[in-house]
């Protein structure tokens, strides 16, 4: 297999965003291509069959030779002899470099122009992590950066915006915050709500708290229930930046690092947050922090409004008793390390820690 080519997650990247004609092959069990997958990818189940030896294990691939192909398994190693085979067949072939774990770090983005302002949607493709910057007469605000600071410097520069603050709706499980480091690198002050445990300076902002920015006025609603610290941010009475409290096809789940009963108080906080936020505009557009579909290279914002997601989000319909036990019987498994990257968050230093593999593995914040 020495004549295998390998490409990195940026590589593939690239090529999809810029609609280069190209077949992706997922290898993998159909259970863990159920998780995430890499948009627009052909799946074939022969994991284990590769694994065996199996010279027929892809007997069944029938692609256009005239087309490149990228094989796709968990971490890198199998696709490589997938890749392997296809060559002699006739075929292109790569292998994606660290696989799905690499491909956890692949990103694309969407604009949303608003009067008076924009606001630019970074997205983790993979992981389903939303981040964002808002700006306005070349101020700028970034929300929840879950991607290396030098992507954000970069699109900052490029449209001559003028970084004003770093925010956070609360303290991630699923991935490493960069919003630290984003404010310390471009020397602007680091915006957290009140009741997060950081051991790290930041400027605290409270429920109701209005943030001034020109043309952009962000206002702080608390929103406890996926964290006790949860917020989320009214951006001119027409945006609300939900964080993981509320998703535009599900809610935030309320058990992580919680026990038992926590948990069940926590499912009581966030069913009273959710009823503050269904009773806002139903024009109100929502821009969560998560989703929990791997996101096409499309250009499309992952947003919706509130009359759109009262609609589709049946758990948004029950009391409060049916609520707290209907979100606690359908809780999906935690996600992969996330007490590790908690506390990598609390201490607001990640730069002693293998980010793909601390955050592979398909997002688990919501509940539908």
């Amino acid at each position: 297999m020495e004549s295998v080519r390998q490409i990195d997650a940026a590589t593939l990247r690239t090529w999809l965003e810029s609609k280069k004609e190209i077949s992706v092959l997922d290898i993998r069990p159909s259970e863990e291509r159920k998780e995430w997958y890499i948009p627009g990818s052909f799946h074939i189940d022969a994991l284990g069959k590769l694994k065996e030896g199996d010279p027929d294990a892809l007997r069944d691939v029938v692609l256009d030779k005239n087309v490149p192909v990228v094989t796709v398994c968990g971490g890198g190693k199998t696709s490589l002899i997938a890749a392997d085979i296809l060559r002699k067949q006739g075929y292109e072939a790569y292998s994606l470099q660290d696989g799905m774990k690499g491909w956890s770090m692949a990103w694309n983005t969407a604009v949303a122009s608003f009067d008076g302002y924009d606001i630019i949607q970074l997205r983790r493709t993979g992981k389903g992590c939303l981040s964002y910057i808002a700006a306005s007469d070349n101020k700028a605000v970034v929300i929840d950066a879950s991607l290396p600071v030098e992507l954000y410097k970069n699109i900052l520069q490029e449209r001559n915006w003028k970084l004003t603050a770093v925010m956070e709706t609360h303290i991630h499980a699923d991935h490493l915050s960069r919003s630290r480091h984003l404010s310390d690198q471009l020397e602007v002050p680091l915006l957290l709500p009140v009741g997060n445990k950081v051991s790290f300076t930041h400027n605290k902002i409270v429920d109701g708290q209005i943030i001034d920015l020109g043309k952009m006025a962000i206002r702080v609603i608390a929103t406890p229930g996926h964290t006790i610290e949860s917020v989320s941010y009214m951006l001119n009475n027409e945006v609300l930046f939900t964080g993981d409290t509320l998703f535009t096809n599900a809610v935030g789940r309320p058990d992580l690092k919680a026990n038992e009963d926590e948990a069940r108080r926590r499912a009581g906080l966030l069913y009273d947050s959710l009823q503050k936020l269904v009773q806002l505009n139903d024009d109100v557009v929502v821009f969560p922090a998560h989703t929990n579909t791997p996101i096409n290279f499309d250009g499309q914002p992952v947003k919706a409004t509130l009359s759109e997601i009262k609609k589709s989000v049946a758990v948004l319909k029950l009391d409060k008793n049916d609520f707290i036990n209907t979100i606690l019987d359908k809780l999906p498994p935690a996600p992969a390390n996330h007490l590790t990257i908690v506390e990598s968050n609390l201490i607001g230093n990640i730069s002693n820690v293998n980010a793909i593999d601390l955050e592979a593995g398909a997002n688990r914040c919501a509940v539908s």
